[in-house]
């Protein structure tokens, strides 16, 4: 496929997962119109429009591989897409990161308050798991109780909370370059690999079979975070829609400020290319995973 048909087939699926993910979160939240009003709004301001919804695009990419229903991937892919909002609400907390914007808007705790904030990251942690504990998006058990495990496993201390705390203890020590690698692989890496791992666990494929969908899915997700770190030296605060440079400012070990920005660059390239390479035994079948590989290096935000 041609770099511009390539291009033009992740902005296809970006722009309907982003439509779809928005739909999903519109109709789960609804407004109960009694005094829980402020925490729906909350939950409401903080999924619905913004965000590449890169997870639960790797998510429907994934299952469409085994031919599974959209709509039930769709699911699982907005049980996802849940985790990482809770997560992103949490982080901009002042007792975190104390970010003011998010996806170019206010964060929830300044568009509401720390308390309403606390509580709807709360809810949509929760809301993730009801998803997937629901017969509507599964039908077998065995089926979402493997979902329910792999997302939890991804989101706590083996994950991305892990990777969370690892990060706050980054302030007070100068970690390596291989700390940092760990640090990113559960902060950032392990929901991105849980979203290509709940998309082969709806396609029944069993765990030996995930071998090569997994080295895919860790290496874009660390190219992801080295991408990241290059974006928060190169980028503009206006198209990524939040402050930028806060870690350098903190002190905190980058994998630019370890590794230099050009040896950086080229090794996101090349974890770029070698995910690509552990789709060798797809067709074009896999042209999307492909594609969103290729994007993460070449995204401006």
């Amino acid at each position: 496929m041609s770099p511009v048909s390539t291009s033009s087939l992740l902005q296809d699926a970006l722009s309907h997962i982003a439509a779809d993910v928005d739909q999903e979160f519109d109709t789960l939240l609804k407004i109960p119109g009694d005094a829980r009003d402020r925490l729906y709004a909350a939950m409401r301001h903080a999924t619905i429009g913004g965000g590449k919804r890169l997870r639960p695009l790797l998510v429907t990419a994934t299952a469409a591989l085994f031919h599974v229903d959209r709509k039930t991937a769709l699911r699982v892919g907005t049980a996802v897409e849940a985790i990482h909002v809770y997560s992103l609400v949490h982080d901009d907390l002042p007792c975190m990161d104390d970010d003011d914007m998010r996806r170019g808007k206010p964060t929830v705790h300044r568009a509401f308050d720390e308390a309403t904030a606390v509580l709807a990251g709360d809810s949509l942690h929760a809301l993730a798991f009801e998803i997937l504990a629901n017969p509507d998006t599964h039908s077998d058990p065995f089926v979402r109780g493997e979902l329910v495990s792999t997302l939890a496993l991804a989101s706590g201390p083996e994950g991305m909370a892990g990777g969370q705390m690892m990060d706050i203890e980054a302030e007070n020590a100068a970690f390596d370059l291989q700390t940092v690698m760990r640090l990113q692989a559960l902060k950032t890496g392990a929901l991105i690999a849980a979203s290509v791992e709940m998309g082969a666990i709806l396609g029944h494929i069993p765990p030996e079979g995930r071998t090569h969908l997994r080295g895919y899915a860790r290496d874009i997700g660390l190219a992801f975070q080295i991408a990241d770190d290059i974006l928060d030296v190169e980028g503009d605060p206006e198209l990524a829609g939040k402050a930028l440079q806060k870690d350098a400012e903190a002190g905190k070990g980058t994998f630019v400020s370890l590794m230099g920005l050009d040896r950086a660059k080229q090794q996101a390239e090349m974890l770029v290319q070698q995910a690509n390479d552990y789709l060798s035994s797809y067709g074009a079948e896999a042209d999307l995973l492909r594609a969103i590989a290729n994007y993460i290096t070449e995204r401006d935000r």
